[in-house]
């Protein structure tokens, strides 16, 4: 995942920066769904794979969503400056939730709802770890 490369132009940028707000807000939804089917009495684990799939999906998708130029500088967006001021870092954060998401994809796949709750929270962490440090809270 590259964060440095050459300026983009201005309507590629706001493109990208649009993809990556859509994506988050997508991937957000999804895990609010399953976080909904994990705390019903009979979760439907239609829904959980559904949404675990849309979230694995996604999150390779997110490595192309913060190329140099695309921060704040540009417009409104969540992404705090520090991610391109500290790439190395955000980008094994970025591989982090990338593993996570692949795992509980594949524990959604199951019919063990300990392993699919266990494995929510490990990916519920990997996206907090990156938030905590990367991301302000956007008001629409």
């Amino acid at each position: 995942m590259a964060l440095a490369a050459a300026a983009l132009p201005k309507s590629k940028a706001l493109a990208i920066m649009h993809e990556r707000h859509e994506g988050m807000e997508t991937i957000g939804k999804n895990f609010k769904a399953l976080h909904r089917e994990l705390d019903a009495s009979s979760p439907n684990l239609n829904t959980i794979r559904s949404s675990a799939r849309t979230i694995q999906t996604l999150s390779a998708k997110a490595s192309h969503w913060f190329p140099q130029g695309t921060g704040p500088e540009l417009g409104k967006t969540g992404a705090k400056p520090e991610i391109w001021q500290n790439p190395q870092d955000f980008v094994v954060k970025m591989r982090d939730f990338q593993a996570e998401a692949r795992a509980f994809n594949a524990a959604a796949r199951s019919s063990d709802l300990a392993l699919i709750r266990a494995q929510s929270g490990d990916l519920g962490q990997a996206c907090k770890a990156c938030h905590d440090k990367y991301r302000t809270e956007m008001h629409h």
